[in-house]
């Protein structure tokens, strides 16, 4: 395989010098143009929610990015995910929420579903089992939404980080749980409306207290002692009821920290980097600039090496008769 690579690197051109110039001009450009403009969505495109897109101001630069990814600007103190769960905090006053079915059947059976799934960990009374789970009390509806929506819960083992995966619940088995746990206390559950926010000041929001952890697009990594979820498949809702909860060893933000306002925004932006406007680059999935200026250099060294064999001929050698044009 490399000898013939060498011999076909070495051989002498039978293509005729001009056609190998115009042939290297036209890939030449094609490149630069393909690594310079590629298509981006246009401004405006409805999100996936039917909020439509603002544009991101291009001039305006947002607050950089927290130093610790485990001390987001702004943020509370970051709880061990070995803590008592934490309730949600409450909306601001006059700030929607989320309302969620219930009914003396509906209770009857979340009751039922929790003592045979949820006991075990929480606690027949809901008042947690130590180094096993937290208590259920006064947490609110809010927890229970984000963490069986997303199937962070129930846990085959307790010890383990809650990621996200396909739920073990389907949604009214879930409103009967939350049913049945709201009954012990706990606040409302925020929401988000997105189409009431902006993406500029939601990529500001979410730069100072999120990028630092989740990265500026929200394709989350790695920090200490936890792994970070991509938000690329969450929902205005869940994105709520995080900000307001803080799950695992995420800081929460109540009304005064973030306000409704801010909240609507933040959903907006994360909803927006799903398809963010790509203008004057490759997007490569989003993953920052050091891979992409990686593939840049790769792609421009295969192109010139393309060109310069197209436009290049072997030196010729006295020793050795030149061989005639066009063939060998």
């Amino acid at each position: 395989m490399r000898s013939r690579a060498l011999k076909w690197l070495t051989r002498p051109s039978r293509v005729p010098r001009p056609l190998r110039w115009g042939l290297a001009v036209v890939l030449g450009s094609a490149a630069l143009t393909g690594l310079a403009a590629p298509p981006s969505p246009a401004a405006g495109t409805p999100a996936r929610d039917g909020a439509p897109l603002d544009p991101v101001p291009r001039l305006a630069r947002p607050p950089a990015a927290a130093e610790s990814p485990l001390a987001p600007l702004g943020g509370p103190p970051i709880s061990s995910p070995n803590s008592p769960s934490k309730s949600a905090e409450p909306p601001g006053p006059g700030n929607p929420t989320a309302s969620f079915p219930t009914s003396p059947a509906l209770v009857s059976e979340g009751s039922n579903l929790y003592q045979d799934s949820c006991s075990s960990c929480h606690g027949v009374a809901l008042r947690g089992i130590p180094d096993t789970g937290p208590s259920l009390v006064d947490v609110g509806p809010g927890p229970v939404d984000f963490y069986l929506s997303t199937g962070r819960m129930p846990l085959s083992d307790p010890s383990q980080e809650p990621v996200r995966t396909k739920p073990a619940f389907d949604r009214a088995q879930i409103d009967a749980l939350i049913a049945f746990i709201s009954m012990f206390g706990g606040p409302p559950a925020s929401t988000a409306r997105p189409a009431d926010g902006s993406i500029a000041l939601g990529m500001q929001v979410f730069t100072s207290d999120c990028a630092g952890c989740h990265q500026i697009v929200a394709r989350g990594g790695l920090t200490i002692g936890a792994q970070v979820p991509n938000l690329s498949k969450v929902t205005a809702q869940e994105i709520a009821e995080a900000v307001r909860m803080g799950p695992y060893v995420m800081p929460h933000f109540d009304a005064r920290q973030i306000d409704q306002h801010q909240l609507d925004s933040l959903a907006r932006y994360i909803i927006y980097t799903r398809h963010p406007d790509d203008a004057g680059g490759w997007g490569i999935y989003n993953i920052g600039p050091i891979p992409e200026g990686m593939v840049a250099w790769f792609i421009g060294l295969v192109s010139l090496l393309i060109v310069a064999r197209l436009i290049g001929e072997r030196a010729y050698n006295p020793g050795r008769p030149r061989p005639p044009r066009g063939g060998a």
